[in-house]
């Protein structure tokens, strides 16, 4: 075996176990899930995207989408499914939304200048994808697969937040701005922490 090809194996298995840790990290913190109080109750937030960045941001956005998949795949296998799927489905696609455009621009900009970039560019990102995924897919998706109306989703949004009054009010007044404030606080948790970890997560 050539130098080249054991350092090349050697850093795969290093990759690989960093991605098992963090993905289990990320499953444990997404069990702690609450509620926002202009959001109806079933949407809650995690900041386990806060761990996955971290991890994207040291070995670049298909980590990071990988350990996104299997963080997904975990609490399915632990906790089975309240939602038909549905909000794991969700919970992957908006993570990526946010994870991997984030550790893409970090990958060509590793400065603090550049985290900054990337963190509000990914903000953003899940913003804009989770308010178009709740508008055209999730919600009309969740009334099919539970026969529940869609004015009685609704009402679950105007009995916590009066400015919904429609889809596009809750996707405008209540999914957006739990996804901005998910993106700030797991911004703001990456932005304490990784210089911290990521001589580890450099190893």
């Amino acid at each position: 075996m050539s130098v080249n090809n054991h350092t090349s194996r050697k850093k795969n298995i290093h990759n690989i176990t960093k991605i098992a840790v963090l993905t289990a990290i990320s499953a444990i913190i997404m069990l702690f899930e609450f509620p926002l109080w202009f959001a109806p109750g079933f949407y809650k937030l995690d900041l386990s995207e806060a761990v996955i960045l971290m991890g994207g941001f040291a070995m670049g956005p298909v980590a990071a989408a990988v350990i996104e998949l299997l963080k997904n795949l975990i609490n399915i296998l632990l906790n089975g499914t309240s939602t038909a799927y549905i909000g794991e489905f969700a919970n992957f696609i908006t993570g990526c939304a946010f994870v991997v455009p984030a550790s893409l621009i970090y990958t060509f900009m590793k400065n603090r200048k550049g985290a900054l970039l990337a963190l509000g560019v990914g903000t953003l990102s899940l913003a804009a994808v989770g308010g178009l995924l709740n508008y055209f897919v999730l919600v009309p998706a969740f009334s099919k697969f539970y026969n529940m109306p869609l004015d009685t989703i609704i009402g679950m949004g105007t009995a916590v937040n009066p400015l919904v009054t429609d889809l596009k009010t809750l996707v405008v007044f209540a999914v957006a701005p739990f996804n901005l404030v998910k993106g700030i606080l797991c911004a703001a948790v990456n932005l304490l922490l990784y210089k911290r970890v990521s001589k580890i997560l450099h190893i």
